[in-house]
Protein backbone atom coordinates (compact mmCIF):
# COMPACT_ATOMS: atom_id res chain seq x y z
CA UNK A 1 0.00 0.00 0.00
CA UNK A 2 1.38 3.73 -0.92
CA UNK A 3 1.79 5.92 1.73
CA UNK A 4 -0.94 8.37 0.08
CA UNK A 5 -3.44 5.12 0.05
CA UNK A 6 -2.23 4.68 3.87
CA UNK A 7 -3.09 8.09 5.23
CA UNK A 8 -6.22 8.47 2.85
CA UNK A 9 -7.78 5.28 4.67
CA UNK A 10 -6.50 6.53 8.31
CA UNK A 11 -8.12 9.85 7.98
CA UNK A 12 -11.83 8.86 8.46
CA UNK A 13 -10.22 7.51 11.95
CA UNK A 14 -8.82 10.97 12.71
CA UNK A 15 -11.30 12.74 11.57
CA UNK A 16 -13.82 12.56 14.75
CA UNK A 17 -10.90 12.74 16.93
CA UNK A 18 -10.17 15.94 15.08
CA UNK A 19 -13.76 17.42 15.13
CA UNK A 20 -13.67 16.63 19.19
CA UNK A 21 -10.15 18.56 19.52
CA UNK A 22 -11.92 21.64 17.87
CA UNK A 23 -15.08 21.25 20.57
CA UNK A 24 -12.65 21.18 22.93
CA UNK A 25 -11.67 24.85 21.86
CA UNK A 26 -15.27 26.54 21.88
CA UNK A 27 -15.72 27.75 25.30
CA UNK A 28 -18.41 26.16 26.99
CA UNK A 29 -21.60 27.56 28.10
CA UNK A 30 -20.76 30.30 31.76
CA UNK A 31 -21.73 28.87 34.97
CA UNK A 32 -24.31 30.73 37.09
CA UNK A 33 -24.00 28.95 40.85
CA UNK A 34 -27.46 29.65 43.29
CA UNK A 35 -27.10 29.37 46.62
CA UNK A 36 -29.95 29.62 49.18
CA UNK A 37 -30.27 28.35 52.34
CA UNK A 38 -32.87 25.52 51.76
CA UNK A 39 -34.47 23.77 49.24
CA UNK A 40 -37.27 22.30 51.24
CA UNK A 41 -38.99 25.73 52.25
CA UNK A 42 -41.10 27.68 49.96
CA UNK A 43 -39.74 30.91 49.80
CA UNK A 44 -35.98 29.80 49.49
CA UNK A 45 -37.26 27.22 46.66
CA UNK A 46 -38.92 30.28 44.62
CA UNK A 47 -36.43 32.57 44.49
CA UNK A 48 -34.02 29.29 43.66
CA UNK A 49 -36.37 28.29 40.67
CA UNK A 50 -36.65 31.98 39.70
CA UNK A 51 -33.11 32.65 39.39
CA UNK A 52 -32.78 29.52 37.73
CA UNK A 53 -35.33 29.71 35.38
CA UNK A 54 -34.44 33.44 34.12
CA UNK A 55 -30.55 32.21 34.01
CA UNK A 56 -31.11 29.18 31.65
CA UNK A 57 -33.46 31.58 29.70
CA UNK A 58 -30.77 33.82 28.95
CA UNK A 59 -28.41 31.05 28.08
CA UNK A 60 -26.48 29.89 31.39
CA UNK A 61 -25.89 26.76 32.63
CA UNK A 62 -26.80 26.51 36.41
CA UNK A 63 -26.46 24.68 39.37
CA UNK A 64 -28.52 25.16 42.61
CA UNK A 65 -27.05 24.29 45.98
CA UNK A 66 -28.30 24.77 49.28
CA UNK A 67 -26.09 25.40 52.72
CA UNK A 68 -29.10 25.03 55.66
CA UNK A 69 -27.95 28.10 57.34
CA UNK A 70 -24.55 26.48 58.10
CA UNK A 71 -21.56 29.17 57.23
CA UNK A 72 -19.10 26.13 57.08
CA UNK A 73 -21.54 24.47 54.30
CA UNK A 74 -21.49 27.92 52.75
CA UNK A 75 -17.54 27.92 52.30
CA UNK A 76 -17.47 24.30 50.94
CA UNK A 77 -20.41 25.24 48.37
CA UNK A 78 -18.47 28.49 47.25
CA UNK A 79 -15.00 26.33 47.16
CA UNK A 80 -16.73 23.48 44.61
CA UNK A 81 -18.45 27.22 42.52
CA UNK A 82 -14.35 28.76 42.30
CA UNK A 83 -13.42 25.40 41.13
CA UNK A 84 -16.60 25.39 38.82
CA UNK A 85 -15.17 28.66 37.39
CA UNK A 86 -18.34 29.72 37.74
CA UNK A 87 -18.98 32.97 36.18
CA UNK A 88 -21.57 34.30 38.75
CA UNK A 89 -22.96 34.14 42.35
CA UNK A 90 -26.36 34.38 43.94
CA UNK A 91 -26.67 33.97 47.25
CA UNK A 92 -28.95 33.91 49.81
CA UNK A 93 -26.12 34.08 52.31
CA UNK A 94 -26.11 32.38 55.71
CA UNK A 95 -25.28 35.05 58.21
CA UNK A 96 -24.35 39.17 57.89
CA UNK A 97 -21.16 38.54 59.80
CA UNK A 98 -20.31 34.85 59.37
CA UNK A 99 -20.71 35.32 54.91
CA UNK A 100 -18.30 38.21 54.76
CA UNK A 101 -15.06 36.00 54.25
CA UNK A 102 -16.66 33.66 51.90
CA UNK A 103 -18.13 36.35 49.52
CA UNK A 104 -15.18 38.13 49.58
CA UNK A 105 -13.07 34.48 48.53
CA UNK A 106 -15.44 34.08 46.02
CA UNK A 107 -15.01 37.81 44.77
CA UNK A 108 -11.03 37.38 44.75
CA UNK A 109 -11.50 33.92 42.73
CA UNK A 110 -13.15 36.59 39.65
CA UNK A 111 -16.72 35.41 40.88
CA UNK A 112 -19.33 38.23 40.66
CA UNK A 113 -21.23 37.70 44.01
CA UNK A 114 -25.06 39.12 43.68
CA UNK A 115 -26.57 38.62 46.71
CA UNK A 116 -30.50 38.12 47.72
CA UNK A 117 -32.73 38.39 50.30
CA UNK A 118 -30.01 38.90 53.03
CA UNK A 119 -27.25 41.97 53.23
CA UNK A 120 -23.73 40.82 54.56
CA UNK A 121 -22.44 43.79 56.92
CA UNK A 122 -19.79 44.72 54.56
CA UNK A 123 -19.32 47.13 51.17
CA UNK A 124 -17.78 46.78 47.87
CA UNK A 125 -17.26 43.10 48.13
CA UNK A 126 -20.18 41.99 46.20
CA UNK A 127 -21.45 43.52 43.01
CA UNK A 128 -25.08 44.05 44.46
CA UNK A 129 -26.78 43.14 47.65
CA UNK A 130 -30.99 43.42 46.53
CA UNK A 131 -32.98 42.91 49.39
CA UNK A 132 -36.29 43.48 50.40
CA UNK A 133 -37.18 46.35 52.48
CA UNK A 134 -37.74 44.36 55.54
CA UNK A 135 -38.07 47.10 57.69
CA UNK A 136 -40.86 49.43 56.46
CA UNK A 137 -42.50 46.37 55.16
CA UNK A 138 -42.44 45.32 59.14
CA UNK A 139 -43.76 48.96 59.80
CA UNK A 140 -46.52 48.37 57.08
CA UNK A 141 -47.67 45.12 58.85
CA UNK A 142 -47.39 46.38 62.66
CA UNK A 143 -49.48 49.65 61.37
CA UNK A 144 -52.16 47.08 60.10
CA UNK A 145 -51.78 44.91 63.21
CA UNK A 146 -52.30 47.61 65.42
CA UNK A 147 -55.31 49.24 62.92
CA UNK A 148 -57.47 46.26 63.10
CA UNK A 149 -56.90 45.41 67.08
CA UNK A 150 -58.06 49.36 67.48
CA UNK A 151 -54.65 50.35 69.24
CA UNK A 152 -55.56 48.08 72.29
CA UNK A 153 -55.23 44.57 73.72
CA UNK A 154 -52.54 42.20 74.06
CA UNK A 155 -50.26 40.32 71.73
CA UNK A 156 -47.50 37.95 71.61
CA UNK A 157 -44.79 38.43 68.92
CA UNK A 158 -42.96 35.08 67.59
CA UNK A 159 -39.29 36.28 66.33
CA UNK A 160 -37.35 34.64 63.88
CA UNK A 161 -33.55 33.12 64.25
CA UNK A 162 -32.34 35.41 66.73
CA UNK A 163 -28.83 35.35 64.45
CA UNK A 164 -30.78 36.40 61.21
CA UNK A 165 -30.78 39.94 60.28
CA UNK A 166 -33.97 39.89 58.69
CA UNK A 167 -35.60 38.64 62.23
CA UNK A 168 -33.97 41.19 63.70
CA UNK A 169 -35.34 44.15 60.75
CA UNK A 170 -38.56 42.97 61.44
CA UNK A 171 -38.97 42.94 64.76
CA UNK A 172 -37.54 46.88 64.95
CA UNK A 173 -40.32 47.27 62.26
CA UNK A 174 -43.14 45.95 63.87
CA UNK A 175 -42.12 48.25 66.62
CA UNK A 176 -41.94 51.49 64.79
CA UNK A 177 -45.72 50.93 64.66
CA UNK A 178 -46.77 48.91 67.66
CA UNK A 179 -44.89 51.17 70.41
CA UNK A 180 -46.99 54.00 69.02
CA UNK A 181 -50.29 52.57 70.84
CA UNK A 182 -49.64 52.70 74.72
CA UNK A 183 -52.86 50.87 75.48
CA UNK A 184 -51.11 47.64 72.88
CA UNK A 185 -49.67 45.42 75.36
CA UNK A 186 -46.90 43.08 73.96
CA UNK A 187 -47.46 40.26 76.83
CA UNK A 188 -45.27 37.85 75.19
CA UNK A 189 -41.81 37.45 72.87
CA UNK A 190 -40.46 34.24 71.72
CA UNK A 191 -38.00 33.29 69.11
CA UNK A 192 -39.64 30.33 66.77
CA UNK A 193 -36.53 29.72 64.72
CA UNK A 194 -38.57 30.77 61.38
CA UNK A 195 -40.49 26.96 61.97
CA UNK A 196 -44.46 25.70 61.99
CA UNK A 197 -43.41 23.52 64.86
CA UNK A 198 -42.07 25.55 66.89
CA UNK A 199 -44.60 28.56 66.47
CA UNK A 200 -47.18 25.82 67.45
CA UNK A 201 -45.57 24.56 70.56
CA UNK A 202 -44.45 28.29 71.65
CA UNK A 203 -48.08 29.56 70.66
CA UNK A 204 -50.00 26.45 73.29
CA UNK A 205 -47.44 28.23 75.79
CA UNK A 206 -48.04 31.34 75.59
CA UNK A 207 -52.11 30.72 74.93
CA UNK A 208 -52.13 28.85 78.32
CA UNK A 209 -50.59 32.09 80.32
CA UNK A 210 -52.57 34.38 78.44
CA UNK A 211 -56.88 34.11 78.29
CA UNK A 212 -57.55 37.10 77.62
CA UNK A 213 -54.56 37.61 74.41
CA UNK A 214 -56.05 39.47 71.51
CA UNK A 215 -53.22 38.70 68.72
CA UNK A 216 -50.42 37.66 67.08
CA UNK A 217 -48.02 38.58 64.92
CA UNK A 218 -45.14 37.02 63.11
CA UNK A 219 -42.00 37.31 61.56
CA UNK A 220 -42.68 34.83 58.75
CA UNK A 221 -45.95 33.08 57.69
CA UNK A 222 -44.10 29.85 58.92
CA UNK A 223 -44.77 30.94 61.99
CA UNK A 224 -48.04 32.63 61.56
CA UNK A 225 -49.69 29.28 60.37
CA UNK A 226 -47.79 27.28 63.26
CA UNK A 227 -49.76 29.67 66.02
CA UNK A 228 -52.89 29.58 63.89
CA UNK A 229 -52.70 25.86 64.24
CA UNK A 230 -52.11 26.49 67.69
CA UNK A 231 -55.19 28.99 68.43
CA UNK A 232 -57.87 26.58 65.70
CA UNK A 233 -56.56 23.56 68.53
CA UNK A 234 -57.07 25.62 71.54
CA UNK A 235 -60.58 26.75 70.44
CA UNK A 236 -60.01 30.16 70.11
CA UNK A 237 -62.70 32.10 68.45
CA UNK A 238 -61.24 35.25 67.64
CA UNK A 239 -57.83 35.95 67.26
CA UNK A 240 -56.05 38.46 64.71
CA UNK A 241 -52.91 37.08 63.11
CA UNK A 242 -50.59 38.28 61.05
CA UNK A 243 -47.42 36.99 59.12
CA UNK A 244 -44.77 38.07 56.61
CA UNK A 245 -43.54 36.45 53.29
CA UNK A 246 -46.38 36.20 51.51
CA UNK A 247 -46.34 32.32 50.57
CA UNK A 248 -49.36 30.26 49.11
CA UNK A 249 -50.79 28.70 52.28
CA UNK A 250 -50.77 32.35 53.99
CA UNK A 251 -52.81 33.52 50.83
CA UNK A 252 -55.07 30.39 51.12
CA UNK A 253 -55.54 31.71 54.97
CA UNK A 254 -56.77 34.79 54.11
CA UNK A 255 -58.70 33.91 51.67
CA UNK A 256 -60.20 32.19 54.25
CA UNK A 257 -60.16 34.69 56.54
CA UNK A 258 -58.22 32.91 59.27
CA UNK A 259 -55.06 35.05 58.73
CA UNK A 260 -55.47 39.01 59.03
CA UNK A 261 -52.66 40.25 56.51
CA UNK A 262 -48.99 39.45 55.48
CA UNK A 263 -46.51 41.60 53.71
CA UNK A 264 -45.49 39.78 50.17
CA UNK A 265 -41.58 39.85 50.26
CA UNK A 266 -41.16 39.74 46.46
CA UNK A 267 -38.38 36.21 45.89
CA UNK A 268 -39.25 35.81 42.43
CA UNK A 269 -38.88 39.52 41.86
CA UNK A 270 -35.68 39.83 43.43
CA UNK A 271 -33.80 36.74 41.80
CA UNK A 272 -34.59 37.54 38.60
CA UNK A 273 -33.63 41.16 39.18
CA UNK A 274 -30.16 39.76 40.20
CA UNK A 275 -29.97 37.33 37.36
CA UNK A 276 -30.77 40.33 35.17
CA UNK A 277 -27.63 42.76 36.50
CA UNK A 278 -25.54 39.83 35.94
CA UNK A 279 -26.43 39.33 32.78
CA UNK A 280 -25.37 42.74 31.91
CA UNK A 281 -22.41 42.76 34.24
CA UNK A 282 -21.25 39.84 31.83
CA UNK A 283 -22.66 41.56 28.59
CA UNK A 284 -21.35 45.39 29.35
CA UNK A 285 -18.68 45.51 32.43
CA UNK A 286 -21.20 47.12 34.99
CA UNK A 287 -24.38 46.97 36.16
CA UNK A 288 -25.17 50.98 36.01
CA UNK A 289 -26.67 50.40 39.46
CA UNK A 290 -25.51 50.70 42.92
CA UNK A 291 -24.81 47.95 45.13
CA UNK A 292 -27.22 48.05 47.70
CA UNK A 293 -30.80 48.03 46.39
CA UNK A 294 -33.79 47.84 48.54
CA UNK A 295 -36.99 46.08 47.16
CA UNK A 296 -40.52 47.22 48.00
CA UNK A 297 -42.86 44.73 49.91
CA UNK A 298 -46.45 45.10 50.23
CA UNK A 299 -49.04 44.60 52.58
CA UNK A 300 -51.60 41.54 51.32
CA UNK A 301 -55.13 41.61 53.09
CA UNK A 302 -58.50 40.12 51.88
CA UNK A 303 -59.18 42.80 49.95
CA UNK A 304 -56.31 42.47 47.60
CA UNK A 305 -55.31 39.04 48.26
CA UNK A 306 -55.92 38.14 44.37
CA UNK A 307 -53.45 40.13 43.28
CA UNK A 308 -50.58 37.82 44.65
CA UNK A 309 -49.33 34.29 43.59
CA UNK A 310 -46.50 32.60 45.56
CA UNK A 311 -43.93 35.45 46.37
CA UNK A 312 -44.81 37.71 43.55
CA UNK A 313 -47.48 40.17 42.29
CA UNK A 314 -49.26 38.40 39.78
CA UNK A 315 -51.55 41.56 38.62
CA UNK A 316 -50.77 44.92 38.19
CA UNK A 317 -51.63 47.72 40.91
CA UNK A 318 -54.66 48.75 40.66
CA UNK A 319 -54.97 52.93 40.81
CA UNK A 320 -54.56 54.46 44.46
CA UNK A 321 -52.72 51.65 45.64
Amino acid sequence: MSRRTRTLAVFPLLLPLLLLGCRKTVRPARLIEVIVPSQDNPYFQAEAVAAATRARALGYDVRIDAHNDDPYTQDNLIDVAIASNASVLILDNAGADASISAVRRAAKAGIACFLIDREIRASNIARAQIIADNLGGAELLGKRFADVLGGRGTYAELLGRESDTNAQLRNRGFHLSLDKYPQLIRVAAQSANWSQSEAFQRTETILQAHNDLNGIIAGNDTMALGALAAVKNDRRQKMTIAGFDGSPDALSAIRAGTLDATILQPAVKIAELAVDEADRLIKTGTTGLPERQLVPCELVTRQNVDEFGAFQRTKPKQAGE
